[in-house]
């Protein structure tokens, strides 16, 4: 064994990053099997690594005995006492050093192999401890490659992946850009730690956040709930421990330098920031930002809210294909039914006239229902009876009217939309008749007259020019 054995051990365990004794413990066990290879493999054979001399030493154990019977296994006890130790008795164990001076190449080569494979093995242990603590966090890397869909991201120490379902639709990048994402999960297989990124992540937007923001990081402001559609649109509810501090304010920052920060880092992702609030009603109200809201209607037993806004905030309430009221619901976990107010005074003048079963009831009785969240006829036919029957002036038999009629007003409510619907595809069609037959009348006048059906266009046009 080489004189500079533990200096090249030191210099291995600061280049790796990994504990000596790692690197002298594969040391070990490569001298051990390949010692069993030249020796024998019933042989028991010890190495043992001294850090005195740095050398790997061998022992092999024998039984000390008066007489001997196997010459491979046992010694002396006369010979051990001289050459090894003069207090050793019969039956003990001795371990004799063995000369590896005469190692062949191929029992070299062997070791090499051995002791490749377990720093290797220490590396990706070390890896994986690493980025097992990281988990949670937000790591720039450089894009290397592309492997199926999947963004290959070079960390420094490991290599990490972006599966195609943890990407945002829309952003592109190419081999040798930087890149920052959340370390998603670690997960421990074959070939060495696998780490999983993601950019699509809600945490990842939660995490920019609290980097930018140095109210977050004093624990002063915090993320009480977040929605996201990666690329589009998110949303976020905070709130502040200290009266003194807004929170919208802090996550915005002085001329909104803190959420543009966010927005570039998600490449122009459309950012709303709401104040949380252990109000419901003016929680959602929030959340549905920036539509205005009317009035809300709140199930507390359901956990559902119907909210009423203005004829000309009915759109941006909803949303470009839902995408804010979609928001709204991942941000406050209600689900939410949106009507605007002529909605609502139509569903209002059906329970009127659903409770004037009942003499002397109308207009007041049914806003009373609507504001119990009975927001239309189903909802007042298949209702409790102790719900009719808590408004003054009905009975247990006034409310089996009012339920009936309401039954009776679901068919006939029914029977005029389909008539309205009916009416419609009629207009439609004739609409759509009409302009066909003025189409043809033109194209019969064009031919009376000489001149092709249709103006050409395109290269025609030019050479008929």
């Amino acid at each position: 064994m080489l004189g500079n054995l533990k200096r090249e051990i030191d210099q291995i365990a600061k280049d790796k990053g990994i504990d000596s004794k790692e690197i002298t413990g594969a040391l070990e066990e490569a001298m051990r099997q390949a010692a069993r290879r030249r020796y024998g493999q019933d042989k028991e054979i010890e190495a043992r690594y001294n850090d005195e001399i740095g050398e790997v030493e061998l022992f092999e154990f024998r039984e000390v005995v008066e007489q001997i019977t196997d010459p491979e296994t046992q010694i002396l006890i006369a010979e051990a006492r001289r050459d090894y130790d003069p207090e050793v008795e019969a039956g003990d164990e001795i371990g004799v050093k063995l000369d590896t001076t005469d190692f062949g190449r191929i029992l070299a080569q062997a070791a090499k192999q051995v002791i490749i494979q377990r720093l290797r093995d220490a590396e990706r242990d070390n890896t994986f401890d690493e980025y097992r603590d990281r988990q949670g966090e937000v790591v720039n890397g450089i894009v290397r490659r592309f492997e199926k869909g999947a963004i290959i991201v070079d960390l420094g120490r490991a290599e990490a992946i972006i599966p195609a379902k943890e990407q945002v639709p829309r952003e592109s990048y190419r081999a040798g850009d930087r890149i920052r994402a959340y370390v998603l999960e670690v997960n421990k297989i074959a070939k060495g730690p696998q780490i999983v990124l993601s950019r699509a992540s809600i945490n990842f937007l939660v995490k920019l956040f609290e980097q930018e923001v140095p109210e977050m990081y004093e624990k002063i402001v915090s993320i009480e709930s977040a929605a996201r559609e990666p690329g589009g649109r998110s949303k976020i509810a905070v709130v502040s421990r200290d009266s003194d501090v807004d929170p919208v304010g802090a996550c915005v920052g002085m001329k909104g330098s803190r959420v543009q920060a966010v927005v570039q880092e998600l490449r122009g992702e459309r950012i709303d920031i709401v104040p949380w609030s252990p109000d419901t009603a003016r929680y959602v109200c929030s959340a549905l930002s920036p539509a205005q809201v009317s009035k809300v209607i709140i199930d507390e037993q359901e956990k559902s809210i119907d909210v009423i806004v203005p004829d000309d905030q009915l759109s941006l309430a909803i949303g470009r294909r839902g995408q804010n009221v979609r928001l709204a619901v991942q941000l406050t976990g209600w689900r939410i039914d949106i009507k605007s107010e002529t909605k609502m005074r139509e569903i209002a003048d059906w329970l009127s006239k659903a409770v004037s079963a009942v003499d002397g009831c109308g207009d007041p009785e049914a806003d009373l229902l609507l504001r119990q969240g009975i927001t239309s006829l189903e909802d007042l036919a298949n209702c409790a009876s102790d719900v009719l029957t808590a408004l003054p002036g009905i009975d247990e038999a006034g409310a089996g009217r009012i339920k009936q009629r309401a039954r009776d007003l679901v068919r006939v409510k029914a029977e005029e939309e389909e008539q309205k619907a009916r009416d419609e595809a009629e207009r439609d069609a004739q609409k759509r008749a009409e302009a066909e037959a003025a189409s043809a009348a033109l194209r019969a006048e064009r031919n009376e007259s000489g001149l092709p059906a249709q103006p050409p266009s395109g290269p025609a046009a030019e050479r008929a020019d």
